[in-house]
């Protein structure tokens, strides 16, 4: 049996027991028992209080004095913490952080939490949301285990609750490795040349002149020549230059000149001050049977001259083989991480070298690792010139913004989007909403949910009523307006995201125009922030329960490890089983259920992954297996999926339809799978790619296509206004069908 994958997924939230005696005699700097009060204030000392909850120091202690407390009446707060945060000064595989918690009256989550951040994102975290610890309960020990990201810099532990009621956290202990971070000599942190270089973190004091089409395709070239340089030169990799800097010390040179052969001289120069690049004996050639690799052809299709192409590729040839400054392979899963990018957050409207930069930066990382940029719409050899004018004569923060949306949106990856740093459009689009959802069914935009029921008479519209015009624009008029800034891999999802948006202000009303019972309607809409409605509650309903017919049902959306055990004993002499992954996974459960599925060992995914060592090029695995289990299930399997069926909600679904009597239902998927690897760029904008291939055994792709169901269901808009799960209704009447 093949190694199982680990799926490791970035989320974005923020052992041994201890006796009175140990506390009091504990001298250790790190106060993760909270007992240390010398300042006498709410918190004990270096506790600070995270979110919107009240947070204070409580004297009901699981040992000692003193515990931290985390409280909410009304349960309006968003959540709150007690938290502390620890330099990852450390070594090791993998982390795990021990507490105690107690609750009382919980309705929503309380957990422990661990979060390592590095280079501006977050790299691992868990704050036990999935575990659905509510109600009252006594002091209990909880644990988190996560891997130890090398590039890890500041570690977070803390006690969440999020919701209504109180929390109590006490007595945490953090281990790397099994070894107690309180005992574990720290590690010396190495120094590189690049993180000493300060000279433009005020500006990059680069002007731009007139951009004629000459200029414009000398930027293209020097782009694609700093980002080659960037992944393959021996000095950048060992982290000798902060290649962002330097490329504000060569432009102004640069600029100015004028022919063809002073460009290739500035740059051959450029090149000669890095030093030179020794014959490297171990650089492999590139796979043969490699899905994608390295693209250099913009050596020959660019006007470069033969003594500056022979140079680059030379460097190719012997390209660095070591630990790289900018770029490493995330352990297990080899997704690219790309490490000391710095976001400069500071800049909120970056100067026209930095917003150069950006282009830089993001065209460069997709060229070399991005996994499926064979798949985008547009030839990718030609977007960096195609953006040059618009990042450099971008004159607001807002068309900053934008162009960065656009260009993101090229690549046509449902993770990519810009998930950070875009304060200005967001502030476009506004922070108040319906307190209703819509969706785009048959076309049309439809309310199909109430966020919140007791706003359905001020707000007139019921379920299945369709919205015609917002503000006096059709709805048509909108989506095409908006269409360039939703980024997604298919229209189905793109269309999923653009309904979100749609009833979005920055105003605490709109005019809608709506058709209800054949009716057309106006209304004055009123609108809500976010906060006060219930768009992002989770639910606790049931994972599983017995449908009518003698047929099971299983949501993943609430699934639990501990719950497989339970629906195999209940489900076993069902007729059939209906897994809805029309959400997001609570847990990964695909390799503990999905072999009740299979008689034998059975192959469902291959994966391509980057080679660290020769930038572009990603080479296809072996097929990964679903193990059998001890018992088959010999009923009739049906999987439920939509375009809200997303990443790991796909990869769970692949993993399925390896079953030997499974039956997909619904509709396309939103075409994104892969792990995700984030990426910052200046003026703290973050945002996201799928960082390794998935395929099916045979090759077909995942990517922008999605999982197609085997038999195609979409809710319709009479099925919406009788109350009808018509995907729920086909999949009870294909297992009921002899």
């Amino acid at each position: 049996m093949k190694t199982k994958f680990l799926v490791f997924l970035l989320l974005f939230l923020c052992g041994n027991e201890f006796a009175t005696a140990q506390k009091t005699a504990n001298t250790l700097n790190l106060n993760l028992d909270f007992e240390q009060n010398e300042k006498k204030e709410k918190l004990p000392d270096n506790w600070f209080a995270w979110g919107t909850l009240p947070v204070t120091k409580s004297d009901l202690a699981h040992s000692g004095d003193i515990a931290g407390k985390v409280t909410s009446k009304d349960g309006k707060g968003n959540f709150g913490c007690v938290a502390y945060k620890i330099p990852a000064n450390y070594e090791g595989s993998y982390i795990r952080l021990t507490g105690y918690m107690k609750i009382e009256n919980v309705r929503g989550f309380a957990g422990l939490m661990l979060r390592i951040d590095g280079n501006g994102n977050t790299l691992v975290f868990d704050n036990m949301q999935n575990k659905k610890i509510e109600g009252t309960l006594g002091w209990k020990k909880y644990t988190i285990t996560l891997p130890y990201p090398d590039d890890a810099e500041n570690i977070y532990i803390a006690g969440i609750l999020s919701g209504k009621g109180t929390a109590w956290f006490d007595d945490f202990v953090l281990k790397i490795d099994g070894k107690d971070i309180q005992k574990i000599k720290k590690k010396e942190k190495k120094v590189y040349k690049a993180s000493l270089d300060t000279a433009f973190d005020e500006g990059s004091k680069v002007t731009f002149s007139e951009l004629t089409k000459t200029k414009i395709a000398d930027l293209e070239v020097l782009g694609k020549v700093w980002g080659f340089l960037k992944y393959h030169h021996p000095a950048i990799g060992k982290g000798e230059y902060n290649w962002d800097y330097e490329l504000f010390r060569i432009l102004p040179t640069f600029l100015n000149a004028e022919v063809k052969g002073e460009r290739d001289k500035i740059l051959l120069s450029w090149i000669a001050r890095l030093g030179a690049v020794e014959k490297c004996s171990d650089c492999a050639k590139t796979d043969e049977k490699a899905i994608l690799k390295p693209d250099m052809a913009w050596m020959d299709e660019l006007n470069i001259g033969s003594s500056l192409k022979a140079k680059l590729r030379y460097i190719y040839n012997n390209r660095y083989q070591g630990d790289h400054y900018y770029i490493k392979s995330v352990r297990q899963v080899n997704n690219p991480n790309f490490i000391n990018e710095k976001p400069y957050a500071k800049m909120n409207y970056p100067d026209a070298g930095f917003r150069l930069l950006t282009l830089y930066r993001y065209w460069n990382m997709i060229h070399y690792y991005f996994p499926y940029k064979y798949l985008t719409d547009k030839d990718w050899s030609t977007v960096l010139k195609e953006y040059i004018p618009t990042f450099i004569n971008a004159s607001t923060e807002l068309e900053y913004e934008i162009a960065a949306l656009r260009l993101i949106g090229d690549i046509q990856d449902t993770h990519a989007g810009l998930w950070g740093g875009n304060d200005k459009f967001q502030a476009i689009l506004g922070s108040n909403t319906a307190p209703f959802k819509v969706a785009f069914v048959e076309n049309k935009l439809v309310v199909t949910k109430y966020y919140n029921p007791e706003y359905k008479e001020v707000s007139k519209v019921k379920i299945g009523d369709v919205i015609t015009h917002i503000n006096g624009k059709t709805v048509e008029e909108i989506k095409k307006e908006r269409h360039d800034y939703h980024p997604a891999s298919n229209e189905p999802t793109k269309d999923r995201n653009m309904a979100k948006s749609m009833l979005r202000s920055p105003n605490k009303e709109i005019a809608i125009t709506y058709v209800s019972d054949g009716k057309t309607q106006q209304h004055t809409l009123p609108l809500y922030g976010f906060r006060d409605l219930n768009i992002y509650a989770k639910s606790n309903k049931a994972s599983y329960k017995l449908l009518d017919n003698n047929i099971g049902y299983v949501t993943l959306e609430t699934i639990s490890v501990d719950d497989i055990s339970k629906i195999k004993k209940q489900f076993k002499k069902t007729k059939g089983i209906i897994i809805d992954i029309r959400n997001y996974p609570a847990e990964s459960i695909l390799y503990y259920l999905g072999s009740y599925f299979v008689s034998e060992p059975t192959e469902f995914v291959k994966f391509s992954r980057m080679n660290e060592k020769n930038p572009g090029e990603f080479v296809m695995t072996e097929a990964y297996e679903i193990s059998k289990s001890r018992s088959m299930y010999k009923g009739k399997l049906v999987v439920l999926v939509n375009e809200a069926s997303q990443s790991h909600a796909e990869f769970t679904a692949m993993a399925f339809r390896a079953g030997e009597n499974t039956t997909i239902v619904g509709s396309t998927t939103a075409g994104a799978d892969g792990n995700v690897s984030t990426i910052m760029l200046p003026g703290g904008l973050r945002t996201s790619i799928s960082g390794i291939g998935v395929y099916y055994p045979d090759g077909g792709e995942t990517q922008r296509i999605g999982i197609v169901p085997d038999v195609e269901v979409k809710p319709t808009i009479k099925g919406i206004k009788e109350g009808k799960d018509e995907v729920l209704e086909k999949a009870i009447e294909i297992i009921l069908k002899e």
